[in-house]
């Protein structure tokens, strides 16, 4: 496949946006698709005070933000991906959900058009028995904050073909990623690893051995870690990690998995991290 110079995102969350900046900020052309017009227009806002605040921290000016926003188009027509060589999918981590936009785009994509799903936990090869072309069915998992982060897991199905591993594997080192090949586990490599070492540090808040602001400087300080394990949790989305967890618990039967309850609680009070403003942490 020529070199790619354009590509959708489907869903305008957290991860969308952040794919749909990364991409413009590497100069490729995106298209943006939310399942609504309002959808759409959020997301499209989001994006903007993104770029503000880069602005506000001298990291950007507001004619790299012109540039950059005249780079992403929004839309809620799936059918306008149709000419896009690579759609990169980016909804909540639900297997049937995903499967259903993936065949809607099958319909209305070119038969060579590469399929990625961001997912940190889900299988490939079973989402792809579902959809044809499943060769060109390949999944990403972009690292939050995708703008900032250089890693990205690349996970091979079964049926993925090598040429796409290659395209793929090429167009994001192209973009300054730095990728690693992951073949297909539940939880792969980053979120396999780390998901104990959140839970953990829930598990010691809830026995009361120490506040979550002491527990995160403990690991930041003591292991020399960016951030610690509780804002990292907040950054990731409190349900999104819980969701995570369950499935790891379900697949691989292994106790370390099992969501700590205080995860549960914050997640049924609605505080789920930095996106609500509350989470382990409070935010602005």
């Amino acid at each position: 496949m020529s070199e790619i110079h354009r590509a959708g995102v489907i869903g305008g969350g957290t991860m969308g946006q952040g794919i749909a900046a990364f991409l413009a900020q590497s100069g490729i052309e995106v298209l943006l698709c939310e399942r609504n017009a309002e959808l759409a227009e959020a997301a499209q806002k989001k994006i903007s005070d993104m770029f503000d605040y880069e602005i506000s921290r001298w990291a950007l000016t507001a004619g790299d933000k012109r540039a950059l926003m005249k780079k992403i188009v929004f839309t809620s027509e799936i059918q306008h991906l149709a000419p896009f060589p690579i759609v990169i999918e980016a909804v909540p981590e639900e297997s049937a959900l995903k499967v259903t936009i993936f065949k809607e785009l099958a319909i209305v994509c070119k038969p060579q058009t590469i399929f990625v799903t961001n997912t940190s936990t889900l299988s490939i090869t079973e989402m792809s028995n579902h959809i044809p072309h499943k060769e060109r069915y390949i999944g990403v998992h972009f690292m939050n904050p995708v703008t900032k982060t250089r890693l990205v897991e690349l996970i091979r199905g079964l049926h993925t073909s090598e040429d796409t591993y290659q395209t793929v594997r090429d167009f994001l080192a192209g973009l300054g990623k730095t990728t690693i090949e992951v073949y297909e586990s539940p939880g792969y490599v980053t979120t396999r690893v780390v998901l104990p070492m959140i839970n953990e540090a829930m598990q010691v808040v809830m026995e009361g051995v120490a506040n979550p602001d002491d527990v995160d400087t403990a690991m930041r300080l003591g292991y020399n870690m960016e951030v610690g394990p509780l804002a990292l949790a907040d950054r990731m989305g409190l349900d999104e990690l819980l969701k995570w967890m369950e499935h790891l618990f379900r697949e691989l039967g292994d106790l370390k998995y099992r969501p700590c309850p205080i995860l549960r609680q914050k997640v049924r009070a609605g505080h789920l991290g930095v996106k609500t403003g509350k989470g382990f942490f409070e935010y602005k």
